[in-house]
C-alpha cells in the first residue's frame, strides 16, 4: 500500500525557507545554496535520497512552492523548472485560485486543486496507485498535513546551517512521535527518516 511521505530539506534550526522569498529568491535570502548544496555538489555521495525525493506516483505542494504569485493566476508562470520540471508526473498544487492543468514535458502535470488537503490527498491516492505520495513543501503544507496526522514517514536533510529566520518547519504540528528507520551522514547534509505517528 502507498505511503504518505515528506521530503524535504532544512537547516539545523528547522527552517526550509529563508526571509524574503520571491521570484528571484524562491526559497528566500540566502537559503538555496546552503539548504540545497549537497544536492547538487555532493550528488554522487547523496545518490540514493535525490533518487528518493522523485520517487512517487503523485506529488503535493503549497502554491508558494509553485510560483511567487498570490491572489489570481498569472496564467503565463509555468513553476520554477522550467519546461521539463523534475517530477515526471501529477503534481497537486493547494490554491484557493482555480487554474486548469499545466502539462508540461517529460510527464509532469499540474493539477491546481482549492479543496484544501484532504482534497488533494484523495487526488493523488487516485494517480499514484500503489506508488508512494511525496509532500513536496513548502513548511505550512508540509505542517498541515503532519498536525491532520496523515503523513506515515517523514524523510528530512539537515543542513549544517542555522538560518536564524524564516519559514519554519514543525510549526503549529502539536505532539508528534518520531520513530527512527534510517540516519546517515554525509559530508554536507544529515539524511534522517522517520515513521510518524501521533500521540
Amino acid at each position: 500500500m502507498s505511503k504518505v511521505v515528506v521530503d524535504i530539506a532544512a537547516s539545523l534550526d528547522g527552517f526550509v525557507a529563508g526571509p524574503n522569498q520571491s521570484a528571484d529568491a524562491p526559497l528566500g535570502e540566502g537559503a538555496e545554496t546552503v539548504l540545497h548544496q549537497w544536492m547538487f555538489d555532493a550528488a554522487e555521495e547523496n545518490a540514493p535520497e535525490v533518487a528518493a525525493i522523485i520517487d512517487a506516483g503523485a506529488f503535493i505542494m503549497g502554491r508558494n512552492m509553485f510560483g511567487p504569485g498570490r491572489g489570481e493566476w498569472d496564467l503565463t508562470w509555468r513553476g520554477w523548472w522550467g519546461e521539463e520540471p523534475p517530477y515526471h508526473g501529477p503534481v497537486f498544487v493547494l490554491t484557493h485560485y482555480e487554474r486548469p492543468p499545466l502539462e508540461m514535458a517529460g510527464g509532469t502535470t499540474f493539477h491546481f486543486v482549492t479543496g484544501g488537503i484532504t482534497e488533494a490527498l484523495h487526488l493523488a491516492r487516485e494517480a499514484a496507485g500503489d506508488r508512494n505520495i511525496s509532500v513536496a513543501g513548502g513548511a505550512a503544507t508540509v505542517n498541515q498535513f503532519l498536525a491532520a496526522g496523515l503523513v506515515d514517514e517523514l524523510r528530512l536533510h539537515v543542513a549544517p546551517v542555522l538560518l536564524g529566520e524564516g519559514e519554519r518547519l514543525f510549526d503549529g504540528v502539536g505532539r508528534t512521535r518520531l520513530t527512527q528507520i534510517e540516519a546517515r551522514q554525509t559530508s554536507l547534509v544529515t539524511h534522517l527518516r522517520y515513521a510518524v505517528r501521533l500521540g
